[in-house]
């Protein structure tokens, strides 16, 4: 198992997906204005293909939980990666959302359910910052090489430094902090739209990091680390070929997930450096793009231990592969 790419995973799947007035002012990557070239109804299009990704994962050998979420305020419940991360020493991280009506995605019964079938020993809970309006979006706005233990954080309105300070502080990570802009100047709102760092490789947005200093500094500690950069234009991060993640399956092989729109964006040399260590895996999101996030972001690894009797609805979470259905 690669410390950086999990084997199982938490889905959230949406019965009410729809824009977000909340988040629409500073996620430039939102492009509802083509929902009508979908001819369907846009929350049902964004469930199929949330449950696309759920089956591609688990068919692929990566262990998948999917929850539903069937409240009607929750537009953005399918990128559960923003609310929680977990990690490897038996942590579960909560964290403070800018949007209010993102804070309810915080879920008690998915937590119970990692501490139920993970080894986590503790809770850690950020989000009482939301009171003093200090936000830092999960692993949306941190990029974490679990490896080197460094943080790498895009400067936005949902990264403050006091935030990020604290949990690199808790968790012992290095934080790494510049700033991105996308192709019209503006913040890049989720570090994990431009960076993906995978076990021998990260693919890094160089064009949307506007200082040189910072740029080769970001550089050199992937470097560092024994990793490859490979190098996307603005012009692929708009088809979010940042947003993606590596996992685990079953018999030890790595696989990429990203859309298939990102996929297709790539060029043949990024694909040899990639396809020299992991499998390409897309899959089909494009409702969920609506949104300003994709495969990445509708994910949250788990890096927990799993518990050797952990049984989920007749189906042990130890059994390599598993799609189970939780609430």
């Amino acid at each position: 198992m690669s410390c950086q790419a999990p084997g199982s995973v938490v889905l959230v799947r949406p019965h009410h997906f729809s824009s977000n007035p909340q988040t629409n002012t500073d996620n430039s990557f939102q492009s509802w204005d083509i929902a009508p070239l979908f001819k369907a109804d846009i929350s049902q299009a964004a469930y199929n293909a949330s449950t696309r990704l759920a089956n591609a994962l688990a068919e692929a050998g990566v262990d998948v939980h999917v929850f539903e979420d069937t409240e009607t305020h929750r537009p953005d419940s399918v990128f559960p990666n923003n609310w929680f991360s977990t990690h490897a020493e038996g942590q579960l991280a909560l964290y403070p959302m800018f949007a209010e009506n993102r804070r309810t995605e915080r879920r008690s019964d998915i937590v119970s359910f990692l501490s139920e079938q993970y080894e986590v020993g503790e809770v850690v809970d950020f989000s009482g910052l939301e009171a003093d309006g200090m936000y830092l979006e999960g692993t949306g706005t941190m990029v974490l090489d679990h490896v080197a233990r460094v943080a790498y954080t895009a400067k936005s309105r949902r990264a403050h430094p006091i935030a990020l300070e604290r949990f690199c502080s808790r968790f012992d990570y290095e934080p790494m902090y510049f700033s991105a802009q996308d192709d019209d100047g503006r913040a890049i709102y989720h570090t994990n739209i431009l960076m993906s760092i995978a076990t021998e490789f990260a693919l890094v947005g160089l064009d949307s990091i506007q200082s040189k200093a910072q740029r080769r500094r970001i550089e050199a500690r992937l470097a560092a680390g024994g990793r490859a950069t490979v190098p996307l234009s603005q012009a692929q991060l708009r088809e979010f070929a940042g947003n993606a993640i590596e996992l685990t399956t079953r018999h030890g092989h790595r696989v990429l997930a990203l859309s298939q729109r990102a996929a297709r964006s790539l060029t043949a040399a990024q694909r040899e450096v990639i396809e020299a260590s992991c499998q390409i895996l897309p899959v089909d999101v494009g409702p969920i793009e609506l949104a300003g996030g994709s495969v990445r972001c509708m994910i949250a690894g788990i890096h927990l231990k799993r518990r050797r009797s952990a049984v989920v609805q007749g189906i042990r979470v130890d059994e390599p592969g598993a799609f189970s259905q939780a609430v």
